[in-house]
């Protein structure tokens, strides 16, 4: 193998080694992800864009990097995979965390987050977030599943979501108010 065919293969394995060293230490139960997660506040921003997530509905999720004095929002749980799972993202994270969508209000999430690795999440729903097609987030898999009834999709657990189910091109085109 060649030097340069060889630092992208090095590259995508110590991003997935270090997300997962990171997320292992990460089971906790939901009381004490509750303690952890961050809220939402009026004035908070997606790390990404810049989109105010109070204005969006949909999932959120939120990323606490190793040394960082407060964690990185997101407005949508498909800029969370993308985040964790390309081989560029090489900081260590300490824990990750989506909103519950079995408890909260699609239109206007708040609170009721859940540790992203111990998530269910349906992929390919007709139900969109804040940038458009979006990953829906749940604690139990029974409401993962009703949820993928009434809206399709598929129902799939963190690990089973792969960086080639993550599209992050189709935000701004279904942002009407971008």
């Amino acid at each position: 193998m060649t030097r340069t065919a060889l630092l992208p293969a090095i590259a995508r394995l110590s991003a997935a080694l270090v997300l997962g060293l990171a997320l292992a230490g990460c089971g906790r139960d939901d009381a004490a992800a509750a303690r952890v997660a961050a809220e939402i506040q009026p004035g908070t921003t997606c790390s990404l864009d810049g989109m105010l997530l109070a204005d969006y509905p949909g999932p959120k999720a939120q990323i606490h990097y190793q040394g960082a004095p407060a964690p990185e929002f997101f407005c949508d749980t498909v800029e969370l995979f993308s985040m964790l799972l390309k081989p560029e993202q090489v900081r260590p994270v300490t824990a990750a965390y989506v909103q519950d969508m079995g408890r909260a209000d699609w239109s206007h999430p708040q609170g009721h987050w859940i540790l992203a690795q111990d998530g269910w999440y349906v992929l390919g729903s007709q139900k969109h977030g804040s940038m458009g097609p979006t990953i829906a987030s749940f604690a139990q898999e029974a409401d993962a599943r009703r949820f993928a009834g009434d809206h399709g999709g598929r129902v799939l657990k963190f690990a089973e979501i792969k960086p080639e189910m993550v599209d992050l091109s189709g935000g701004a085109q279904h942002d009407q108010r971008m």
